[in-house]
């Protein structure tokens, strides 16, 4: 029989059973819909991820004080070391050299550690593969001014110029603040874009106005950019910046100033060397402090293996729905193979192959298969719609709607082959006997 009588002839029998099909097709519809939302999910997490930590070098690690969350009373086992600080001499030209800094002793007491400008200094003469360094505070004050009706709360963050270079921000207007302005405590801020669009109705107007907070008045000199960004826990587009010594002196407090130490390293293949330089340096400068050392790069590899994951988890399951609707699919044909006896007896009487009866199964399987991953496929994409709705991140692709479709053709194909061999070998007498 050749393969265009054979399509006609499945065809009219798929016309024939319309409700059967749609009913035989619903668990591809959902496995495919599934598929293509899944993937949907996961390439929208990893966007999520990436444009978290766009602005974040994968070479940048951050130091801080870690004796916060460690209670006061508590005593700590440390290495033993010997000797007092030592001074600052030394070569940079190879790792952290051991030159007898003091360690501390077992059961020391935690102290809790402010950075300070020296610190960064240290660490860029002592430890090699350092491209640039800051330092960074923030906390969260009140804020008024611009086209504000009243006082909101919004995230300060206090730091030196180089915070600008290492978290790639640039600049929509205006300009960042310098050294002048940190070592003269200057009254002067940048605003984050959001912040910037909630202050004023009109975001141009921001530059050169003056707002407050914490009650002191301060010059806005720039106005950032859109990132979308979030580095170390601050939404940078919702953040207000200011000289890190004016966010002490006027803004934080002695009492409330914390600031961390961000790293941007030159060579990230030797990152966890230059961790470990960087941990050894700061036992030898505070033996009785306790600090949490953290790259961006492993932030973002956790970010994405949890993204990764996810997906997986939910591929699994859209592999089971398809399992179902494949033995729903091979149930259907079995019944079919039943009732249609007596025409496979006619059509092997007049001469038709073990072949033809075969493919005209497995034929109606995948048009079954593939009518129900077409469905699921534009299912899927009038849920999108829906699921950006609540919040959740879908990036649609081709790549998906093709993989639902391979996955419900295999279905169909694998469920459908042993029902279509049953029909295959069929005895012509005996199945014209069933009629």
């Amino acid at each position: 029989m050749a393969f265009k009588e054979l399509l006609a002839l499945v065809w009219i029998n798929i016309l024939e059973s319309k409700f059967k099909v749609i009913l035989t097709s619903l668990g591809i519809i959902v496995g495919a819909a599934t598929i293509v939302i899944v993937i949907a999910i996961g390439q929208g997490g990893q966007h999520d991820v990436e444009e978290q930590f766009k602005n974040l070098n994968a070479g940048t690690v951050t130091i801080s004080d870690n004796s916060t969350s460690s209670s006061g009373g508590m005593f700590r086992d440390a290495p033993m070391g010997g000797g007092s600080r030592g001074g600052s001499g030394g070569n940079r030209g190879g790792d952290f050299p051991m030159m007898g800094f003091g360690g501390f002793g077992a059961n020391m007491r935690i102290e809790p550690t402010t950075f300070s400008e020296a610190d960064l200094e240290e660490m860029t003469f002592f430890v090699n593969n350092i491209d640039d360094i800051c330092l960074m505070a923030q906390s969260s004050s009140t804020v008024e001014g611009g086209d504000m009706e009243e006082e909101a709360t919004k995230t300060i963050v206090g730091a030196t110029p180089t915070y600008q270079e290492i978290t790639n921000l640039s600049l929509l207007q205006g300009t960042f603040f310098d050294e002048e302005a940190v070592e003269s405590n200057e009254k002067i801020a940048v605003l984050g874009y959001d912040a910037a669009a909630e202050m004023f109705d009109n975001i141009f107007d921001a530059y050169g106005s003056v707002i407050n907070i914490n009650s002191k008045k301060f010059t806005v000199v720039g106005v950032l950019e859109k990132t979308g960004s979030v580095v170390s826990g601050i939404t940078l587009d919702s953040a207000l910046y200011i000289p890190l010594t004016t966010a002490e002196k006027y803004v934080m407090g002695a009492r409330n100033y914390s600031p961390q130490i961000i790293v941007l390293v030159n060579d990230i293949n030797i990152i966890e060397t230059t961790i470990a330089n960087i941990e050894q340096l700061l036992s030898e400068m505070y033996p009785k402090g306790s600090f949490n050392v953290e790259d961006a790069g492993s932030q973002v590899a956790a970010s994405q293996q949890s993204a990764n994951t996810l997906s997986v988890l939910l591929i699994a399951v859209a592999s089971i729905v398809f399992i179902v609707g494949g033995i729903g699919i091979m149930n259907v044909l079995f019944i079919s193979v039943k009732e249609r006896t007596n025409e496979i007896g006619i059509l092997k009487a007049l001469g038709s192959s073990k072949r033809d009866i075969l493919l005209q199964f497995l034929l109606e399987a995948n048009l079954i298969s593939i009518f129900g991953g077409v469905m699921g496929i534009i299912i899927s994409y009038l849920l999108m719609p829906l699921i950006r709705y609540t919040g959740m991140s879908v990036l649609p692709s081709t790549t998906g709607a093709v993989m639902a479709l391979i996955f419900a053709v295999a279905t169909g194909t694998l469920f459908g082959f042993y029902p279509a061999y049953q029909a295959a070998n069929l005895k012509p007498i005996d199945a014209l006997n069933q009629s």
